[in-house]
């Protein structure tokens, strides 16, 4: 059995060990600074009491802690790394170039963005396979691994700033949207309570049905737009405003400020 190894153990990395474990395809190993979160993820994996003595123990490991300690935690790891192990930051800002530099240029190096549906389980994940020290049998453990746990698009890094300003970023654009439709709710007499759960309804159910169907987003948008109706005449509204315009450039500043924090 491969063993998968995780340094930080908060929110992004619990949730990613909390996946694999109900695959049970891996030997799970932990590490983290805090003994409140190695008490909670005790019961699905080994904690070690040391970066070294997790690295030791891992064929893959996961680093899911803050890019600004990154180098320190890299640098201090490089003496026990070796060809024998694979890394996989999912550190947000940190290029490829420098985790190979920090961690010693011995070992396989991944790049994992994900978002924060990842805690529910429905994270989409750009995977980086640039790193020339990769095998083609890691490179397809890796893809398993976060396929089976969300969405997984293999990307060249120079996309990693779309994948920001589109997914990584996107929840908060869904969230503002579903904010507005629950406050339009509460203007037209609904609770807030009430409108809280229709919006969280119609936005699972959409997606749900996009996935389902698998058709482009028009043509599902067409279904519910009849001639004269009530939908084509709040869709007018949305277009008075320039809604997808003000969506297009949401994404464009995000990516361009992912690039400007990476320069």
């Amino acid at each position: 059995m491969k063993r998968f190894g995780f340094i930080g153990l908060g929110n992004m990395g619990g949730a990613i060990a909390r996946g694999l474990a109900s695959g049970g395809a891996f030997a799970l190993h932990g590490f983290d600074p805090s003994e409140g979160m190695c008490r909670k993820n005790a019961d699905i994996m080994t904690i070690h009491a040391t970066v070294q003595e997790l690295v030791k123990n891992s064929d893959y490991v996961l680093l899911a802690v803050k890019p600004q300690v990154m180098r320190p935690v890299l640098t201090g790891l490089a003496s026990a790394l070796g060809p024998e192990t694979c890394l996989v930051s999912i550190a947000a800002g940190v290029t490829l170039d420098q985790l190979v530099e920090w961690s010693g240029k011995e070992c396989p190096v991944v790049r994992v963005m994900p978002n924060t549906p990842a805690m529910v389980g429905k994270g989409v994940y750009a995977l980086c396979f640039d790193h020339a020290l990769l095998d083609e049998g890691r490179r397809q453990t890796l893809l398993d691994v976060f396929s089976s746990i969300g969405q997984a698009h293999v990307l060249p890094e120079k996309l990693f700033d779309a994948y920001t300003g589109l997914i990584g970023s996107g929840p908060a654009y869904v969230y503002a949207f579903m904010e507005g439709l629950i406050d339009a709710g509460v203007t037209l007499g609904l609770t807030r309570a009430q409108a809280t759960s229709m919006v969280a309804g119609l936005v699972s159910g959409s997606a749900l049905m996009a996935e389902a169907e698998g058709v482009h987003p028009t043509l599902l948008k067409e279904m519910v737009t009849s001639p004269g109706g009530t939908t084509i005449a709040g869709l007018n509204a949305l277009d008075e405003h320039r809604f997808k315009f003000a969506l297009g450039q949401a994404v464009l500043a995000a990516a361009r400020r992912s690039k400007e924090l990476a320069d």
